[in-house]
C-alpha cells in the first residue's frame, strides 16, 4: 500500500471516531460506578436521547439536566456545609457583636452548642443566615466565600469540603456534557454561596446555578456602583420552589433530574411529567463506612416520600454502598 493511501486511511478512521461522539472512544464513561441496573439505566437513557433517527432523540437545545447539591453532589452530614460556613462567620463576627453572648441562637453557637442553637428550627437558621450573609456587597461576600471554601475542612474527615464531592457524580456530569447536555445545579443552598466555586469543582458555571437567595439592592458607594445584600429572604429554592426556580432561570423543563431527598421530590415530579423520554434518579445514602447511612428518619436529607414515589414510578435509585466503587475523588478504586 502506498504511503499516502495509508495516511489517508488513518485520517479517515480518526474522523469517523470523533464524528461518532465521545462515547465511541472514551471507554467506560462511568468508571467509578459498579456494573448493574443503575449504571445500565443511565447509559441507556443517554444513548437513546442522543441517537439521531431514534424515536427518543432529543435535540441538544433540550438536553437539560438538573442536580441538587447537598447530598447529591457532595456530602451533607452531620449538617449542611453552608451551615458550617455560617457558624464560622458567627465566630469571626462575634467581636463586633458583644450582644450575641446573651442572644440566641448566637449564644449557644459561641459556646459550641450547635444542637441547642438549632433547636429553634427554621427561624433560628434564618436568623443565623441573615446576620452572617447580609450587610455587605455581593463582591465582598463572594470573596469571603472563596477564602472559606479554599481552607475550611470537615470536622470528621479533616478533608476540605470540596474534597467531599462524589467522584461518581463528577463522572456523570462530565458524561452528560460530553453528550450535549447542559447541566444545572438546583439547590436549597444559597445561590451566591455556591456560585464562586461550582465551576472549578463541578464544571458548572455560575449562570447555571439556581439556589435560595436574599434580596439585594443597587447603591452608589464612593462613586462606584455596587449590589448590597439585604437581611431579607428573596426566594427559597427547595421542595415546590425548585420547579419554580427552574422555570424562572432556565425556561425549559429538564429531561433528567437528580436528587437525594424529599426536598428534591417536586423537581423530579415536574421533570418526569414532561413529554418524551425522561429520567429521574435518587442517591440513597446506605454506606456507614465510607460516608453515612440515612433516609426516612434523618433531620438532614430525609428521603421518605421521595423514596416511596421512586419505587412506585420506577425511578432509578442509587444504593451508594452497592453501586459506587468509590465515593470521593481521593479514594482508591
Amino acid at each position: 500500500m502506498k504511503p499516502y493511501r495509508t495516511h489517508t486511511i488513518i485520517i479517515l478512521a480518526l474522523c469517523a471516531i470523533f464524528a461518532a461522539g465521545p462515547s465511541a472512544y472514551a471507554g467506560d464513561p462511568l468508571p467509578s460506578w459498579n456494573e448493574g441496573p443503575v449504571k445500565k439505566n443511565i447509559i441507556e437513557f443517554v444513548g437513546k436521547v442522543t441517537k439521531e433517527g431514534s424515536p427518543d432523540f432529543v435535540p441538544v437545545s433540550e438536553r437539560i439536566a438538573t442536580f441538587d447539591s447537598d447530598g447529591t453532589l457532595w456530602s451533607e452530614q452531620p449538617m449542611y456545609f453552608q451551615l458550617f460556613f455560617a457558624l464560622d462567620r458567627v465566630k469571626a463576627m462575634a467581636p463586633q457583636h458583644p450582644e450575641w453572648k446573651d442572644k440566641e441562637p448566637f449564644a449557644s453557637l459561641l459556646k459550641g452548642e450547635v444542637k441547642g442553637a438549632l433547636a429553634g428550627g427554621e427561624k433560628a437558621m434564618i436568623e443565623i443566615v441573615m446576620e452572617t450573609h447580609a450587610g455587605m456587597t455581593t463582591a465582598e461576600f463572594e470573596q469571603i466565600v472563596r477564602d472559606w471554601i479554599a481552607t475550611a475542612k470537615h470536622p470528621k474527615t479533616g478533608k476540605l469540603f470540596t474534597e467531599m464531592v462524589y467522584q461518581p457524580m463528577l463522572e456523570l456530569l462530565a458524561y452528560l456534557r460530553a453528550n450535549g447536555f447542559k447541566t444545572f445545579i438546583v439547590s436549597g443552598g444559597g445561590i451566591e454561596f455556591m456560585r464562586p466555586w461550582t465551576e472549578k469543582v463541578y464544571g458548572i458555571p455560575p449562570e447555571q446555578v439556581i439556589g435560595s437567595s436574599i434580596s439585594t439592592k443597587f447603591e452608589m458607594r464612593d462613586g462606584k456602583p455596587v449590589l448590597v445584600r439585604l437581611p431579607e429572604i428573596n426566594f427559597i429554592d427547595d421542595k415546590a420552589g425548585k420547579p419554580v426556580g427552574i422555570n424562572s432561570h432556565i425556561g425549559r423543563r429538564p429531561i433528567a433530574a437528580f436528587g437525594n431527598s424529599d426536598g428534591d421530590l417536586q423537581m423530579l415530579q415536574w421533570t418526569t411529567a414532561g413529554q418524551g423520554p425522561r429520567f429521574a434518579l435518587y442517591v440513597h445514602h446506605t454506606d456507614t463506612e465510607r460516608e453515612w447511612a440515612y433516609d426516612r428518619n434523618s433531620s438532614i436529607g430525609r428521603l421518605d416520600k421521595g423514596f416511596d414515589e421512586a419505587q412506585a414510578k420506577g425511578w432509578t435509585v442509587v444504593d451508594m454502598k452497592q453501586d459506587w466503587k468509590v465515593i470521593y475523588p481521593h479514594e482508591e478504586r
